[in-house]
């Protein structure tokens, strides 16, 4: 756990809550803990749309529902700095398992997307899924290898306006630590010239070329899977129109059949015209440091009109959680105001 380091945050309680669908039903996840123990930990499902406890536990006392008497094992295993879901996956019940099997995917793309995205350049294109997708059009998934539509890759590469046409993977031996180690991928670019095409290494690329080419697969993973991408400063080094096109690609049913959701940061205003009004969360800082996220409704105050132009309106101040701007200081230290 990392607390809030400002203020009384670091010797609070921490909560945390989860909602997911699985199979039409949802799931609800909520723990409480600090740096010493857990205090309160519950899943909840609502079958026919009505709440019922999977289970639920205060310190060291657990409540199972009823009927997975085959979880009674997790009391004896339970201590107060271990989680009812780890020690209960033991058991192999399936609401706790499939609960438990979608929480790792989560925080698997989480973990690829939200590093930094030299990380994700090396780790999907160097050495991971991306190197398969463009050498052999298969992804490993859940259910065994599926086949990939290189084109649709290779379309969204194109889309980018890069002149790029083509990708290869090319094997190289290299020393890794003083030792020979073959068969190294690495990938090619192949660039469109009036003579015909040029290779660049992915390392010659631009950085915004890098970053959307780090985008393909996860993204073609996740709309073949219905599944959540999640993005910190969705933005970097990406031009707008390439932002605005991803959301887009999200947004339609025909791309997007299963449902896959797109939830990303920005500092991007323009973003906030491809989006409706109830996709919009904004974040404001507070005076003793932290920051409140709320929808944009909680900032209107009132009813948002369908036909408001949403990035005017907060940059002339209509929503609130705007940076407040103060040169005075600065205007005083260069000599500039007295």
């Amino acid at each position: 756990m990392e607390p809030f380091l400002l203020g009384s945050g670091t010797s609070e309680t921490s909560e945390f809550s989860l909602e997911l669908m699985i199979d039409g039903v949802r799931f609800e996840y909520v723990l409480a803990l600090d740096g010493e123990a857990v205090h309160y930990e519950a899943l909840f499902h609502y079958p026919e749309r009505k709440r019922r406890r999977v289970f639920e536990r205060e310190g060291l006392n657990l409540t199972l529902q009823r009927g997975l008497g085959g979880l009674s094992g997790t009391r004896e295993l339970l201590t107060g700095r271990t989680l009812v879901l780890s020690v209960a996956r033991r058991f192999d019940e399936p609401l706790i398992t499939g609960f438990a099997r979608e929480l790792v995917q989560i925080e698997g793309h989480g973990r690829d997307v939200l590093s930094s995205l030299r990380a994700v350049i090396e780790r999907s294109f160097v050495v991971g899924e991306s190197v398969d997708l463009w050498r052999t059009n298969r992804v490993d998934t859940a259910g065994g290898s599926e086949l990939v539509d290189r084109a649709r890759a290779l379309a969204m590469l194109r889309l980018a306006d890069l002149g790029i046409q083509d990708v290869r993977v090319i094997d190289e031996e290299v020393k890794l630590f003083g030792k020979l180690a073959s068969n190294v991928p690495t990938l090619q670019l192949l660039h469109r010239t009036a003579e015909g095409s040029v290779a660049f290494d992915l390392e010659k690329e631009s950085q915004g070329t890098q970053t959307w080419l780090s985008l393909i697969g996860p993204v073609l993973t996740a709309l073949r899977q219905g599944t959540l991408m999640v993005f910190d400063e969705l933005e970097a080094s990406l031009h707008p129109t390439l932002s605005a096109e991803l959301l887009r690609i999200f947004a339609d049913p025909t791309l997007n059949p299963r449902g896959a959701q797109l939830v990303f940061t920005s500092h991007d205003t323009s973003l906030l015209n491809h989006l409706n009004r109830d996709e919009v969360w904004l974040t404001e800082k507070r005076p003793d440091g932290s920051t409140r996220l709320g929808a944009l409704s909680d900032f209107a105050g009132e009813r948002v009109r369908k036909s408001q132009n949403l990035e005017s309106a907060y940059l002339h101040g209509r929503f609130g959680a705007l940076p407040q701007l103060d040169q005075t200081e600065l205007l005083r230290a260069l000599g500039l105001i007295g």
